[in-house]
């Protein structure tokens, strides 16, 4: 069995490129089935094992399937995003095998975040997972990979200090808030959309206390909800044009597939504020606020990749607890990599002894069968008993016999030595328990 991996991140595509491989996770099912029929079709592979996990920094595709398919894979996610392969391939990266691995886990363990140590990427791996479930797409190889992922990020997270000094996405817009606003006790912050990101910013935000907390939101009722927790008041999305120019804060991370705020929208808002700088903030990929916007004047916008120089600045208190994560994720690839080989059609222990299994299953129901033959005609049971078990016996040592017999006089004693030891156990009296 083969595994492999093609994703884009932070570190190696820019935003825009990013938001065109994003997929809400009610995309996920749809997708994955697409992926499998045009790796069945394209690589000849059916049955492939896929699962996908997209946020706002990454989009990566997980693979397991008799051979790898990267091309296929590659060519496939570049249509998907509407560019060429080679676009994609330039800014893309490609694991295989024990790399794949090691990706996850560090992934899983927030290694590989822009926030490094990020608690929130494990939750949106395990949903990953539970989509590509879902969807009938995991088999057990990959499920075995996050299976573990998740087992080795436990561990990193108890038995370092990964996440100690680690700086949110949500701190570090607060942060800027507060070098823009001399109090952010004055300002009224509007939040768009009611997800976990939002949640995490409004509890940032909400310890500030500032003037006003608004969230605007799709479906109201869940954003009455949040809006409750932090003593605010919800909106429905369709009032943001008229509403903008109240708010001096504006923090969006919604699944959109398009702008939610336009540009005419806020220089509107603008106009209506007779310029007071509007402060915001954009965490969706891709991008809810059209990036024209970044051209007004009094505006103040910041994406993502924007806050990755904050973020980052917390480093180098965590380089020993990186070296520790990285040795427990060591630990980790190595097993699975034992796992993969253990498994392996030319090598693998795991379908010899399947054909052991099978083997000793068919001589077993010959035997009953034969037996069963002999109790209809009448037999003595113990008769039959005796017949059974010597049956069994007579053909699971046929072979071993047979090769005790054959070659010349080392191999005769080499075999000789390994039947005893597998054959002969309870003449070891300890040791061979």
């Amino acid at each position: 069995m083969a595994v492999w991996a093609l994703g884009i991140n932070h570190t190696t595509a820019p935003l825009d490129l990013r938001g065109r491989f994003a997929f809400a996770i009610d995309q996920i099912a749809p997708t994955l089935q697409g992926l499998r029929r045009a790796l069945s079709e394209g690589a000849r592979q059916p049955g492939v094992e896929t699962a996908i996990l997209s946020t706002c920094n990454r989009t990566e595709i997980y693979c397991a399937a008799a051979q790898p398919a990267l091309e296929n894979t590659l060519d496939w996610l570049a249509h998907t995003g509407g560019v060429s392969p080679e676009v994609l391939r330039s800014h893309s990266y490609t694991l295989q095998d024990g790399l794949v691995a090691r990706h996850a886990f560090r992934v899983a363990s927030g290694l590989d975040s822009m926030v490094l140590g990020e608690a929130q990427i494990l939750g949106q791996l395990k949903d990953a997972v539970r989509a590509a479930e879902g969807a009938g797409a995991l088999g057990s190889t990959l499920n075995q990979l996050f299976q573990r992922s998740f087992a080795v990020a436990k561990e990193v997270r108890t038995s370092t200090d990964i996440g100690a000094h680690s700086i949110s996405m949500a701190a570090a817009a607060v942060r800027l808030a507060g070098q823009l606003f001399e109090d952010l006790q004055d300002i009224r912050v509007l939040f768009v959309g009611a997800g976990e990101m939002i949640e995490l910013c409004c509890t940032h935000f909400a310890a500030k206390t500032p003037k006003h907390i608004a969230i605007a939101n799709r479906t109201l009722e869940r954003g009455e909800k949040l809006a409750t927790r932090f003593g605010g008041e919800a909106m429905r999305m369709a009032e943001l044009p008229d509403r903008l120019h109240e708010f001096d804060a504006v923090i969006s991370c919604t699944a959109s597939s398009l702008p939610i705020i336009g540009l005419g929208a806020v220089e509107r808002a603008l106009k209506k504020r007779r310029h007071r700088p509007i402060f915001m903030v954009d965490l969706a990929v891709p991008r809810d606020i059209e990036p024209e916007v970044q051209q007004l004047e009094d505006v103040y916008l910041y994406t993502v990749d924007d806050l990755a120089s904050v973020v980052q600045k917390a480093h180098a208190n965590r380089q020993a607890a990186v070296a520790q994560a990285e040795a427990i994720i060591d630990a980790g690839v190595q097993s699975f990599v034992h796992w993969m080989e253990q498994r392996s059609p030319s090598g693998g222990v795991v379908p010899l002894i399947q054909q052991l299994n099978a083997q000793t299953d068919e001589w077993r129901a010959l035997e009953i069968a034969r037996a069963k033959k002999l109790l209809a005609k009448g037999e003595d049971i113990d008769t039959v008993l005796e017949a059974l078990s010597r049956g069994l016996t007579q053909k699971m040592l046929h072979g071993t016999l047979a090769e005790l017999r054959a070659g010349d006089a080392e191999t005769r004693q080499h075999t000789a030595h390994t039947v005893s030891r597998l054959f002969l156990r309870h003449s070891s009296g300890k040791n061979g328990l």
